[in-house]
């Protein structure tokens, strides 16, 4: 688009469409931290105390069952925000979110965060969409552990983190792979070595390096291409959209 709608120099997409003078507004009540590898953000029916717009690293949320099995359903970056059920009015939940790549982070207690999305202004319509945007993933994401194979997923799941990364180079561990894809160890150490023989990643000591980003999509399932299609739809289109009309003064949706 010829002009940039979003604030300079803001990473999280949520926050950076927000009009400039609700942003500064804001800005006192959130606090810059390090989301730390495998840091829990939210527990299974504990209160979430906290709510975080991630401006990098990367976040897993995940169904956890009685034996302490776990499987992702979604994943958050910096393009959008890690505590959603506040914003739907819940203090707690039976997911757990859980940090799986490093990253910077806003932080927000959760009353300063309710407070200002019940504001019904800028932020509350660009959670509206962000919502709308996950809900999706997740869907997209049980069919997708349904009907795909082990290695279609595991490429889907590589070039998520890629994208919310924005490197080639990024800390991965089999072990935590097979925890979030459902599936066991031994599995992910075949599908890597296959990878790594098609020279589509290089693994080595819990490093990942991507080789080849086109063969991995043209390796992936249709999911990934259809929940980056719903996100660029909902989030980059629609959220810039709305924020030329709230810094123009232009009116609603």
């Amino acid at each position: 688009m010829g002009e940039n709608v979003y604030i300079e120099g803001v990473e999280n997409r949520i926050l950076a469409a927000l009009p400039q003078q609700e942003y500064e507004r804001l800005l006192p009540k959130m606090e810059k931290v390090i989301l730390e590898y495998h840091q829990s953000l939210f527990e299974p029916d504990q209160r979430i105390e906290h709510v975080y717009f991630p401006s990098g690293g990367v976040v897993s949320l995940l169904n956890v069952m009685e034996n302490g099995d776990a499987a992702e359903v979604g994943v958050v970056g910096y393009e959008g925000m890690v505590g959603l059920p506040v914003f739907l009015d819940t203090d707690s939940v039976s997911s757990l979110a859980i940090v799986q790549i490093e990253g910077e982070a806003m932080k927000m207690k959760t009353e300063d965060f309710r407070a200002e999305a019940n504001r019904q202004g800028p932020l509350h319509r660009l959670l509206q969409r962000y919502t709308q945007a996950l809900l999706m993933q997740v869907s997209q994401s049980a069919a997708c552990n349904r009907f795909h194979s082990v290695e279609e997923r595991f490429c889907r799941w590589i070039l998520m983190s890629h994208d919310r990364v924005r490197s080639d180079k990024f800390p991965m561990t089999q072990e935590f792979v097979s925890k979030m894809l459902g599936v066991r160890r031994p599995t992910i150490s075949v599908v890597a070595a296959m990878l790594q023989k098609a020279e589509l990643i290089s693994y080595n000591r819990g490093k990942m390096t991507i080789l080849d980003r086109k063969g991995l999509e043209a390796g992936t399932c249709e999911c990934y291409r259809i929940v980056q299609k719903d996100f660029d739809r909902l989030l980059r289109g629609n959220i810039e959209a709305k924020a030329k009309q709230d810094r123009t003064g232009q009116g609603g949706l």
